[in-house]
């Protein structure tokens, strides 16, 4: 008899909730926390409601991690349905305390088969690998199967993105209000990748129009002439300039007709802020 092993994560993988459902996928939320207000990535509030309060209020939120309660809840839940054994993919263990919080509340339940997995990496670049790893479930395999499987996605996976503004990193202190000015003067615009487990500044670009058309060249360099079997568009809040870009990456890279707009989510975005665009795929073997 074939085990039958659930695939948990959370919300910070970018997947939007009516596919990780049709999938069984059990995402775990983020929490956005307005002062005294705490709200479900995803769940209770997305990336356009979030904006919308923080653009009203001038202020950003905090964000914190699912508590080891909401992952021991998500653990018994998948037990409770008739999983044999568990797989937990985490957002990287460098931005988040998601994994810990999925390992205590693992240690809780010592006599249950649960593996806890630090992706470390972000939004669909580890939603990719959790998609893998549903199917590979689905299809009967191991869980050694199942983990080496999403491991081959996750080396053949990118991502690059371009910021439209630096207002909302001003707001989170992660740039100075003097530099901000520089930048605005010049209208600097950060291309940006996964490095160490970290959404990180690659390069710095001069107008949107250059960003999109770096962006477009960083990725063709990364896909090496591969097939590209799965990708996406992410975007914060920017639907419009994620379709104007997806039409300008279709002139140079050939990948499946079928593209799927992706929102980046609140337990990023209030990081990187509204106006990003980016582009997330996996390539062949």
């Amino acid at each position: 008899m074939i085990p039958r092993i659930a695939i948990i994560t959370d919300t910070d993988s970018s997947i939007p909730l009516s596919i990780s459902k049709s999938l069984g996928i059990m995402q775990v939320p983020i929490m956005i926390n307005f002062d005294d207000e705490s709200f479900a990535a995803a769940e209770e509030i997305d990336d356009a409601q979030v904006f919308s309060r923080i653009d009203a209020t001038s202020k950003l939120p905090k964000t914190s991690a699912p508590s080891p309660g909401q992952f021991a809840e998500a653990y018994a839940q998948a037990f409770q349905s008739g999983a044999d054994s568990v797989i937990c993919f985490c957002v990287s263990g460098e931005v988040s305390a998601t994994y810990s919080s999925a390992v205590s509340a693992r240690e809780l339940t010592p006599h249950l088969d649960i593996t806890v997995i630090d992706t470390r990496s972000l939004s669909m670049a580890f939603g990719y690998m959790v998609l893998e790893a549903a199917q590979a479930a689905r299809e009967g395999a191991t869980k050694a199967e199942i983990i080496s499987r999403a491991n081959s996605v996750k080396d053949r996976s990118h991502l690059f993105a371009a910021l439209s503004t630096l207002k909302y990193l001003v707001m989170g202190g992660r740039v100075s209000q003097l530099t901000a000015g520089f930048a605005s003067v010049l209208s600097v615009k950060p291309i940006l990748t996964i490095r160490d487990g970290k959404l990180d500044v690659l390069e710095r670009v001069r107008t949107q129009s250059k960003a999109f058309d770096r962006v477009v060249e960083l990725s063709k360099q990364a896909a090496g002439g591969k097939d590209i079997q799965q990708l996406c568009i992410v975007h914060v809040n920017a639907l419009e300039a994620a379709q104007a870009f997806a039409q300008l990456l279709r002139q140079s890279l050939t990948y499946p007709l079928e593209v799927l707009y992706i929102e980046l989510t609140p337990g990023l975005s209030i990081h990187s802020g509204a106006g990003l665009v980016g582009v997330c795929f996996v390539t062949s073997s």
